[in-house]
């Protein structure tokens, strides 16, 4: 029994661990990141409303839950049915618990930013805010497969 509950401890960690990120976070980057080249255009904040973001689903806080559950589902004993019966139970239940954690643990509430950009365009980015950009000021917006807003901090704010 000690055996099972320290696997269904394991298990439920690294669903925990794996569903949980922040939003994109303009200071935050991936390994895969390291080495990009990106481009970079200067604009203007000219708008910043909160915004939520819905979490995933992608199946793995299900799976994960499903596997925790069945595990300690079929440690309630009282022979094979017993067992069985518990594991699929345990299953189930881990796999609607799972799911919920993973869809909590990826959902928040990030801002959306309009920016009026050098070139002319106006554009939006959804991120955190970390930095407690305000609107008016002078911002980089550097892009790679996704944009991040940073504070311009190459020139003064006029």
């Amino acid at each position: 029994m000690r055996k099972i509950s320290m696997i269904v401890l394991l298990l439920s960690s690294v669903v925990v661990s794996a569903c949980s990120h922040k939003i994109n976070n303009s200071d935050n980057y991936s390994i895969s990141d390291m080495g990009r080249v990106s481009t970079v255009m200067r604009g203007k904040i000219i708008d910043i409303r909160a915004v939520n973001v819905n979490g995933s689903n992608s199946g793995l806080g299900a799976g994960a839950g499903m596997v925790a559950g069945g595990a300690a589902g079929s440690a309630i004993g009282g022979g094979t049915r017993s067992n069985i019966i518990g594991a699929v139970g345990g299953a189930l239940v881990g796999g609607i618990a799972g799911a919920t954690a993973e869809q909590s643990a990826t959902s928040g509430t990030a801002y959306e930013f309009l920016i009026d950009q050098e070139n002319g365009q106006t554009i939006s980015v959804v991120q955190s805010n970390e930095q407690n950009l305000q609107v008016g000021e002078k911002v980089m917006i550097v892009r790679s497969d996704k944009a991040r807003v940073i504070r311009d901090n190459t020139r003064k704010a006029e």
